[in-house]
């Protein structure tokens, strides 16, 4: 790493938000400098026991502080479009978590504010840096899994006692933890997509956002490609344990993943499965920050970890990996990823695969500002590969 400049951070929204606060605070390039949180009591218990001085309540107040280079956004989701805009026109680089947005409009209004400001956007999509993406990656990088044929993945989860928002929320509208490893892997991007929506929701819920489905399981067709993606996703009256899942299926080896939470992933060589024990990818970040990706930030205290850290298995070591690409980028030292095009295609395929269940499986297209010109995460390889036995 070359940059000795130091970044000024500030977290808004401390639920999932205070699991990166350490890790900015050991980060050779940053300073946890501020945090923001509505409600004064929860600032000033995360404050006291990280250390951090300068608090905010109002977010409009913590954007005018000169002192901040970079806001990260951990609040609801349907605060990130206003939250992300208007960070951006106050001139701080942003990272926010998932979604990018729940609307097509949003989004396209996050990719017009970082277009206008030419500052760094980044949706901090955990699973693109979970160890088992970083795993598969590397497998296709080095040819191991030949042409890529098919993707499936998932996202189980049920929401019981979770804020009251996400009742009734169809459930594509955050399904990027699933959408976003399909397309990253090799830098594809998303053309249209074909949803059907299956069973149905509680009654009490099925007014709060106009959708009935239990269940919404989508296609994505890749543009110039003949490889696509089959994603499913729930959030409510489904009996399953927690599970984000992603399977890749190549011409010499594919890999599936574990069916429950104590079970082995599984790569197959030709039809011989294998079940294998994902290695850790720490190796790749500065020393300082390596443990947090086998720990999370608290100290085993269950009483304060968040849902989705507890839910998710910890992200698969993914935060460390999300700062620290986040502040790379803003130093200019690595292409911020996703970026803003890139989540808006990721994101859009999510919501518009909804608008595609409710009009029965009609096939939908993204829209043309969702699809980037720019290099892809990956270098596409050449896929014309025999496997082994092919000429025995």
């Amino acid at each position: 790493m070359s940059s000795e400049k130091v970044l000024r951070v500030g977290i808004v929204g401390l639920e999932f938000g205070a699991e990166f606060i350490p890790i900015y605070q050991r980060h050779r390039n940053a300073e946890m400098y501020a945090i923001c949180q509505r409600t004064e009591s929860k600032l000033n218990e995360v404050g006291d026991r990280y250390g951090v001085d300068v608090r905010y309540t109002d977010y409009a107040r913590m954007l005018a502080d000169p002192n901040i280079d970079v806001i990260h956004i951990n609040t609801p989701l349907q605060l990130h479009a206003d939250q992300v805009v208007a960070a951006l026109e106050a001139g701080k680089h942003v990272g926010c978590t998932i979604p990018m947005a729940t609307s097509v409009d949003d989004c396209r209004r996050i990719v017009e504010a970082q277009r206008r400001t030419g500052l760094t956007y980044m949706m901090m999509e955990t699973t693109v840096y979970s160890r088992e993406f970083f795993f598969l990656e590397q497998n296709y990088l080095d040819g191991n899994l030949g042409k890529l044929q098919f993707f499936r993945s998932s996202h189980h989860q049920d929401m019981t006692g979770w804020p009251s928002y996400w009742d009734g929320m169809p459930p594509m509208y955050n399904a990027t933890h699933a959408i976003s490893p399909t397309l990253a892997l090799a830098g594809h991007q998303a053309e249209y997509v074909q949803c059907l929506g299956s069973g149905s929701v509680f009654d009490r819920m099925k007014d709060a956002y106009g959708s009935p489905y239990a269940i919404e399981s989508t296609h994505i067709k890749f543009l110039d490609s003949d490889v696509a993606a089959e994603v499913t996703r729930h959030l409510w009256a489904v009996a399953r344990e927690y599970r984000e899942s992603f399977d890749v299926y190549g011409s010499i080896r594919s890999f599936e993943w574990a069916q429950t939470e104590d079970a082995a992933h599984v790569l197959y060589l030709g039809e011989t499965p294998e079940r294998i024990e994902v290695p850790d990818f720490a190796h790749r970040l500065p020393e300082e920050i390596r443990s947090f990706t086998t720990a999370g930030v608290y100290t085993g205290d269950g009483e304060t970890e968040h849902r989705s850290f507890v839910q998710g298995g910890g992200h698969g070591g993914s935060h460390p990996h999300l700062a620290h690409r986040l502040l790379m980028s803003v130093l200019g030292e690595a292409e911020p990823y996703p970026n803003a095009v890139q989540a808006a295609n990721i994101t859009c395929a999510g919501i518009l695969s909804h608008e595609s269940a409710l009009r029965g499986g009609e096939r939908v297209y993204l829209p043309d500002w969702t699809l980037s010109d720019a290099k892809p995460h990956v270098v596409e390889l050449a896929q014309d590969v025999e496997p082994p036995w092919a000429a025995a």
